[in-house]
């Protein structure tokens, strides 16, 4: 009688303790969180209700953000003045004139249609080369649906379109037009951010190149920066324009994706860049060294 008793009793401690829950490693989760878009892996596996609770309010939240008055500090604002940056270097870009967004100011979200999703930001943006900062508005349309297309910008700087920089740009554009010999540049910037200035011109030509790719592959769900131009090749040419193939890396910050594009364009002071063809070029293994793209 007394071996009965014993093993009740355990059986109905076992039944009647506090139920035991597995969670990760708390480094873990503060990696995710850290993403503005993750929700814990680990607290979706959970059956605690207070935690499911956080994760449907998270939800909310990240919803209200998206609709109506934004808050600039979130990634929905963030990821539409990015758009606007590429956008102005498509424009406006140029050896000597790099536009990057300096900072949001306002940001309004709204659905248009059923099929468009519309920003509406009032942004600063810096002109890198001069250090001078104007004030932009800008509307960005992103379309929704199964066939994705490139976002729609419109957007005002008058204040950075003041800058000249028509000698510096012709003076560049006679040296390698009358050149006996075609440039050719590898790793701008190398490993340690490092880029000879006679380079710097070209590496600018690659982001204001890039910035096309970049403005056509965007949505609200990615965040493009240009990371390197792995080599650029000036190729012979009859015309006005200067002519070059060029493999660049871009940075998606969303998925952390390093992603390789092969581009061909052209360029000269009147016209600005003219990106010919573009080609998104295989993924590779970190350490593989990109091909001659020549």
């Amino acid at each position: 009688m007394s071996l009965r008793i014993i093993v009740v009793l355990a059986v109905l401690t076992g039944i009647s303790g506090s139920p035991s829950v597995t969670v990760g490693p708390e480094a873990d989760s503060a990696d995710m969180r850290a993403h503005p878009n993750s929700v814990p892996e680990t607290a979706e596996k959970t059956e605690i209700l207070g935690q499911q609770e956080v994760i449907v309010q998270e939800k909310v939240e990240e919803n209200v953000m998206a609709t109506g008055e934004l808050n600039i500090n979130h990634y929905p604002a963030r990821r539409a003045a990015q758009v606007v940056q590429h956008y102005l270097n498509t424009r406006y870009g140029s050896p000597y004139r790099l536009l990057q967004l300096h900072k949001i100011h306002r940001g309004n979200a709204e659905d248009v249609a059923d099929s468009e999703r519309k920003y509406e930001l009032e942004i600063s943006v810096q002109e890198l080369m001069g250090n001078t900062t104007g004030n932009c508005s800008a509307e960005i349309l992103f379309p929704r649906g199964e066939r994705q297309h490139s976002p729609q910008v419109q957007a005002s700087c008058e204040e950075l379109l003041k800058i000249n920089t028509k000698a510096q740009e012709e003076a560049l554009y006679q040296q390698y037009k009358m050149n006996s010999g075609l440039l050719s540049a590898q790793n701008l910037p190398d490993s340690y951010g490092h880029i000879e200035p006679d380079m710097k011109p070209f590496w600018h030509l690659g982001i204001v190149a890039a910035s096309f790719v970049m403005l056509n592959e965007s949505s609200e769900n990615t965040l493009y920066n240009m990371a390197q131009v792995a080599n650029i090749t000036q190729l012979a040419t009859e015309n006005d324009q200067l002519k070059f193939d060029c493999h660049i890396l871009l940075h998606e910050m969303v998925s952390q994706e390093i992603i390789h594009w092969k581009l061909l364009f052209t360029w000269s002071p009147p016209d600005g860049v003219k990106v010919l063809q573009m080609e998104q070029l295989p993924h590779r293994h970190e350490g593989e060294k990109p091909p001659n793209t020549n």
